[in-house]
């Protein structure tokens, strides 16, 4: 792990004033976890922040710089996608473009309704469009992740800008799946969807 550096957390706020009802809800539980871990150092950008940024360009520079202020003193990103994720048009997409673009920095796709992935492509409809069009480009570097504590906090300790994924659509074996018991023994390895994302983190 680089020395210092941090780990972005990158979401979609989707225009909403409650956090209850933006991909923010997601990101609790990943700074809960990180914060067991003192060598773990989370940044990211507070959801309103990013809701009114969209809603008033005067807003939007300010909100640009900091982002790329905060993505130099970090190593890697987490990208929290959900089945309300946008394609386009949320802060995301521009931090998915700083981050892979200016700072090359690998990224960890995190999906709340899966317990498993085994087969990333297969996800796309997920993407933004940010996302697709730079794996598609090889671009970007990534792993793609269940949302699970022992995935995240392995990944973000692991994939930094000195230690990149090898293409875009990495993902973690069946043995580390059950390894961080993302899957029991009874259920056979494939992109495995939760049966509610409200049930993430918990």
């Amino acid at each position: 792990m680089d020395s210092g550096k941090g780990t972005y957390v990158a979401f979609d706020e989707l225009c909403q004033k409650d956090a209850d009802q933006s991909d923010f809800r997601f990101c609790l539980p990943i700074l809960r976890w990180a914060a067991e871990r003192p060598a773990l150092h989370m940044v990211y950008e507070e959801r309103h922040d990013k809701v009114y940024a969209v809603r008033k360009s005067s807003l939007r520079a300010s909100l640009t710089t900091r982002i790329k202020e905060r993505l130099a003193t970090c190593h890697n990103v987490v990208v929290v996608l959900s089945s309300e994720t946008r394609k386009s048009g949320s802060i995301l997409s521009y931090e998915i473009e700083e981050a892979v673009d200016s700072f090359g920095l690998p990224l960890i796709i995190t999906y709340v309704d899966f317990k498993a992935i085994a087969e990333p492509l297969e996800l796309e409809a997920y993407w933004p469009n940010a996302l697709s069009q730079r794996i598609k480009s090889g671009a970007a570097r990534a792993i793609h992740i269940p949302f699970n504590k022992h995935a995240i906090l392995d990944a973000v300790s692991q994939f930094t800008s000195a230690n990149r994924p090898l293409t875009g659509v990495n993902h973690y074996t069946e043995y580390a799946h059950r390894k961080f018991k993302c899957i029991t023994d009874a259920v056979p390895f494939g992109n495995c969807k939760r049966e509610s994302a409200r049930m993430a983190g918990h």
